[in-house]
């Protein structure tokens, strides 16, 4: 499904060049469940935007379901977003002003779903992750592990190829944490592909594969 070749991402800073990637080369299976973790600094978040089609390479190749992205356009690029990938923040990225289950049903607006096909949809994307009976309250009528789980129930409802998930227990204390993560599990046993960037040594062992990265260099570690 993924498959990254030879891949930098360099920056500028003044008259120096600086490696966020360097030369990386990856490649995740349909259905596995990665982590990547690393330190601050380490190129996980360059790594993030990369495999989410929201930042491309300077150098090397990137393939999603054997496409190369360089030739997508970002009208294209827009569309994998929204179909392709289910993106769950550290900070859950809720509207405000929105229920969870109008925050849910959002990408499914921008896939120009009928309304009773979208009503469908986050009723079951919200009952994978037990908040249906919460779908009318707002973001701040919720604590820190429901929003996430709506933020989950939000990607799921597009039914994405691949579930991208940031720091997902970051902002959650260690009980909260493990109840996201055992979403994650229960959504790899369906079959789901799922790549977790982290910090977090505990959260990244949970995955089948465990993949380093230091100084925009990957190795992979033997769980």
């Amino acid at each position: 499904m993924i498959q990254l070749k030879g891949v930098s991402r360099i920056y500028q800073m003044g008259e120096e060049q600086f490696y966020a990637l360097r030369k990386v080369d990856l490649h995740i299976r349909k259905g596995e469940f990665v982590s990547i973790v690393g330190p601050s600094g380490s190129g996980k978040s360059t790594m993030m935007n990369i495999i989410g089609c929201l930042d491309c390479a300077d150098e090397g190749q990137y393939l999603l379901d054997g496409q190369p992205i360089e030739n997508y356009s970002e009208k294209e690029l827009a569309r994998v977003r929204n179909r392709k990938i289910g993106f769950i923040f550290q900070n859950f990225n809720l509207l405000p002003k929105l229920s969870a289950a109008e925050n849910v049903a959002l990408p499914l607006i921008y896939q120009r779903l009928g309304t009773a096909k979208q009503k469908e949809r986050v009723a079951w994307a919200l009952e994978q992750v037990s908040l249906k009976d919460r779908m009318g309250h707002r973001p701040s009528q919720l604590s820190g592990g429901q929003q996430q789980r709506v933020a989950i129930a939000r990607a799921l409802a597009s039914r994405p190829a691949l579930f991208l998930a940031d720091e997902p227990t970051g902002a959650l204390d260690s009980r909260t944490g493990r109840e996201i993560m055992d979403i994650f599990h229960m959504l790899h046993e369906k079959g789901n592909t799922i790549v977790i960037i982290t910090h977090d040594e505990g959260v990244a062992d949970q995955a089948e594969r465990k993949i380093r990265i230091r100084d925009g260099r990957l190795s992979e570690v033997k769980i």
